[in-house]
C-alpha cells in the first residue's frame, strides 16, 4: 500500500551472499553499484520520475524556496587575509552563486566568470608572501579533484597552471614568491613557477599539512594517517632530510615557527583538549608545556601577537578567545565578543602587529568579521555581511540530556520565542571525525523556525565539541555510541514535550546520512520523516568507492574479522527488514559526488521501497552535475526548500 504518486520501480533481488569471516552478508541490490549499466539508468530515471511527481504534491515547496532565498541573501564574508598592505577577502553578495575572492576591494577570481553556468567552484587559494601572485585551486561540478593555476595579482593574468590532482592541497610560498610546496596526488612536493618539473620532497601518499615559517626557513609537515598524525621539521637552510618530530602516535600534533624563531606546538598528547608548548627548531622533539589544557574546552586556533597570545576555544559548543603573555603564558584575560556563538579562525598579519580578525555566528546572526586590537583591549565590527535581512524572530536555549549509558549530552534547541506544545521538529546530527557543530546562522533553519518548526542540533560523541576523547568516544568499535546518543536526544524531545513520534524528523548529511540511517532502522518508530544526504549506508562495501579507504581508520574495514561484526551491527543498508513501517525518507545525491559515491543511497532506497510497510514514501533526490560540498547558491536555494518542503508535508508543518 503506497501513496497514490508512488509506484516504485520493479527492482531486481539478487541472490547474491558473501561469506566473509563466518558471517553470510546478502547484498541484493550490487548490481545498483554501477551508476552505467542500462538497468540502473533505467532505474534511476523512474526514481527521478518519482521524486518530481512526488515534489509537486508539497505544499510549501515554492513559499519556502522563497525565504530560503530571502534568507540566503545576506551573502558571506570571510576574514581577511593580509600580505604585505594587500587584503584578500572572499565576498557573495545576495544573487551571486559563488562567493568572489577580492585583492583590495578588486575582484581578482570570479568562478561566475570562469564559467558562467555555475559549475566551477573556487576550492583554496594562498598568496604568496608579498601578495603579487596568487595560487588558487578551481574545480567543476563538484567533483572537488582540484587543479591549481597561479595568477599576476595586478594584472589578473594567468602565470602558471594548469596543475592537476592537486585535491586537498595545501601551499607554502617561498619568501622569494618564485616557488613553492604544494601536494600533487597526495605526494608532496617543490614547484618551482615556469618549469615543468617539480622536486619531489615526499613520496608516501598521505593527506599532508604544510607550514612555513615568516623567514621562510622552517617548514613544518604533516601527514595525517586515522587518528594519529606524523610530523617533520626541515631546515630548508641545510640540505638534509627532513627531522621527524612525532611520527605514528595517536595524538594530533600541529606546529609552526614564529617570527622570533620560537617553536610553537598545539598537541592532543597527554591532552585530549589540546595544550601549547614551546621549544627550539633547532631541536624540535622538545618541548616545555606553555599553556595547559583545558579539560571542558577543546582548543581551535592560536595567534601570536606582538605581545600576547590569543587561544581560540570551544566551551559547551560556544566559541572563546582567551589572551595570554607572550612570555609566561599566564592567562590574562578574555576578548569581549559580540555574543554567545561561534568564533572563525583567528587570522593576523603574517609580519605580526596587535590585530586580529575572525567571524562570529549565532543561530539568529549572520556571520560577520570582527577585529581585536590588543592595544585598547577593544573588538569592533570590521565587515558586517554584504546583504541585510530582517531576521525572523527566535530563540535558541541549550538542553542537556543524558544518554544510555549516563553519559551528559547538550542539545541546542532553536524555536520561536513563546511557543509551547509539541510541534514538527527537525534533529540535526553529525557524530564524526572530530568534527564539532556549534551554532551558526543557517537560511535552513530560520526558514523552519518561521514556518513554526522546532530545530534541534544535537551534539553527540565522534564530533570534536569535548576534544580527542571525545572523538574517540564514537568511532571504531565505539560508533554505537553516536547513534544511542542521537536516539536519546529524540527520546528527550517527545519525553519532554517538544515533539511527537509523528512530528519527529531527522535530518543529516555524509556521516550525518549514516547517522539518519542507523537511527530510522535502529528505532524507525520514533520518527515520522527522515533527510538522508550524500549517506555512506554499505559498510561493507564502503571502503571500495569514493573516499572510503582513507575513512579506515575512524569506521574500521570488512577485512579484520572483529572490525566486521562490529561494521554489521549498525550498517544500514543490512538492516533494512521487511514488513516495518519505516518513516518517510527522502535520499538526496549528487553525481559529481567524490567523496560518498551515490551507490550507498540507490542500494538503501532500493531496500527500503522493498521493505516498508504503509504508505510513507521513500524517494531518491538526484542532482547530476553537483559535488559532496561547495556548489553554486541557488542549487544550495532549491535543494534545502526541497529538504524542508519534503519534512514539513510528512511532519505536519504545512502552514
Amino acid at each position: 500500500m503506497h501513496h497514490l504518486d508512488l509506484s516504485y520501480p520493479d527492482a531486481e533481488r539478487l541472490p547474491l551472499v558473501d561469506h566473509l569471516h563466518g558471517h553470510a552478508i546478502p547484498d541484493p541490490y550490487r548490481w545498483l553499484e554501477d551508476a552505467t549499466t542500462p538497468e540502473t539508468q533505467q532505474w534511476q530515471a523512474i526514481q527521478d520520475q518519482l521524486w518530481l511527481n512526488h515534489a509537486t504534491t508539497l505544499p510549501g515547496r515554492y513559499k519556502l524556496r522563497n525565504r530560503v532565498r530571502a534568507l540566503s541573501s545576506v551573502g558571506s564574508v570571510s576574514a581577511p587575509v593580509w600580505r604585505g598592505d594587500r587584503c584578500f577577502v572572499l565576498r557573495r553578495s545576495a544573487g551571486q552563486e559563488h562567493p568572489v575572492l577580492y585583492a583590495d576591494d578588486a575582484p581578482l577570481v570570479d568562478p561566475q566568470q570562469l564559467d558562467p553556468t555555475g559549475r566551477i567552484t573556487l576550492d583554496s587559494w594562498q598568496p604568496s608572501p608579498d601578495g603579487a601572485l596568487l595560487a588558487f585551486q578551481i574545480s567543476r561540478g563538484g567533483d572537488e579533484q582540484s587543479i591549481l593555476h597561479v595568477l599576476d595579482v595586478a594584472t589578473g593574468q594567468l602565470v602558471d597552471g594548469p596543475i592537476d590532482g592537486c585535491r586537498y592541497s595545501p601551499v607554502a610560498w617561498l619568501p622569494d614568491g618564485k616557488s613553492f610546496y604544494y601536494v600533487r596526488f597526495r605526494q608532496l612536493l617543490r614547484h618551482h613557477l615556469g618549469r615543468p618539473d617539480d622536486d619531489r620532497l615526499l613520496t608516501d601518499e598521505a593527506s599532508y599539512g604544510l607550514d612555513l615559517s615568516a623567514d621562510g626557513r622552517w617548514l613544518t609537515i604533516s601527514a595525517s594517517r586515522g587518528p594519529a598524525n606524523d610530523l617533520w621539521l626541515t631546515d630548508l637552510q641545510q640540505d638534509g632530510p627532513p627531522t621527524v618530530v612525532q611520527q605514528g602516535v595517536d595524538a594530533i600534533t600541529v606546529m609552526s615557527v614564529s617570527r622570533e624563531g620560537r617553536l610553537y606546538v598545539v598537541t592532543t598528547r597527554d591532552a585530549p583538549t589540546g595544550k601549547i608548548c614551546v621549544g627550539d627548531p633547532e631541536d624540535p622533539q622538545v618541548w616545555r608545556d606553555f599553556i595547559p589544557a583545558d579539560p571542558a574546552a577543546p582548543l581551535s586556533s592560536l595567534a601570536i601577537l606582538d605581545k600576547v597570545v590569543l587561544v581560540g576555544r570551544t566551551r559547551n559548543a560556544v566559541g572563546e578567545i582567551a589572551i595570554h603573555d607572550l612570555v609566561t603564558g599566564r592567562h590574562l584575560g578574555e576578548v569581549p565578543l559580540p555574543g554567545v556563538g561561534s568564533v572563525g579562525s583567528l587570522s593576523i598579519r603574517p609580519e605580526g602587529g596587535h590585530e586580529v580578525w575572525f567571524s562570529y555566528t549565532d543561530s539568529v546572526t549572520p556571520a560577520a568579521i570582527y577585529q581585536y586590537d590588543a592595544t585598547s583591549a577593544r573588538t569592533t565590527l570590521w565587515s558586517p555581511p554584504p546583504g541585510a535581512i530582517g531576521v525572523p524572530e527566535a530563540e535558541s536555549r541549550q538542553l542537556d540530556y543524558t544518554s544510555t549509558d549516563g553519559t551528559e549530552l547538550q542539545m541546542l534547541i532553536v524555536a520561536k520565542p513563546g511557543e509551547h506544545g509539541p510541534r514538527p521538529t527537525i534533529l540535526y546530527g553529525y557524530g564524526g571525525f572530530g568534527q564539532s557543530l556549534t551554532p551558526t546562522y543557517s537560511a535552513f533553519t530560520l526558514a523552519w523556525v518561521e514556518a513554526g518548526g522546532v530545530f534541534v542540533t544535537a551534539n553527540l560523541r565522534g564530533g570534536g565539541e569535548r576534544g580527542n576523547d571525545w572523538h574517540k568516544a564514537g568511532m571504531l568499535d565505539q560508533k554505537q555510541n553516536v547513534f544511542d546518543d542521537y536516539l536519546a536526544a529524540a527520546e528527550t524531545l517527545i519525553t519532554e514535550g517538544w515533539t511527537t513520534p509523528d512530528q519527529l524528523a531527522l535530518c543529516g548529511e555524509s556521516n550525518g546520512g549514516l547517522l539518519v540511517g542507523a537511527a530510522i532502522t535502529q528505532r524507525p518508530e520514533l520518527f515520522a520523516a527522515a533527510v538522508c544526504s550524500a549517506p555512506l549506508l554499505d559498510m561493507v562495501r564502503y571502503e571500495q568507492f569514493g573516499l572510503g579507504q582513507s575513512w579506515v581508520p575512524e569506521f574500521g574495514s570488512a577485512s579484520d574479522p572483529a572490525q566486521l561484526a562490529t561494521l554489521l551491527s549498525y550498517s544500514p543498508y543490512h538492516r533494512v527488514r521487511s514488513g516495518v513501517k519505516y518513516p518517510a525518507v527522502l535520499f538526496t545525491v549528487f553525481g559529481g559526488d567524490t567523496r560518498v559515491d551515490p551507490l550507498h543511497a540507490r542500494k538503501m532506497c532500493a531496500a527500503l521501497q522493498h521493505a516498508t510497510e504503509g504508505d510513507r514514501p521513500v524517494v531518491l533526490r538526484f542532482e547530476g552535475d553537483s559535488g559532496h560540498a561547495g556548489g553554486s547558491s541557488s542549487k544550495g536555494i532549491g535543494l534545502a526548500a526541497d529538504m524542508l518542503a519534503f519534512l514539513a508535508h510528512h511532519t505536519g508543518l504545512s502552514r
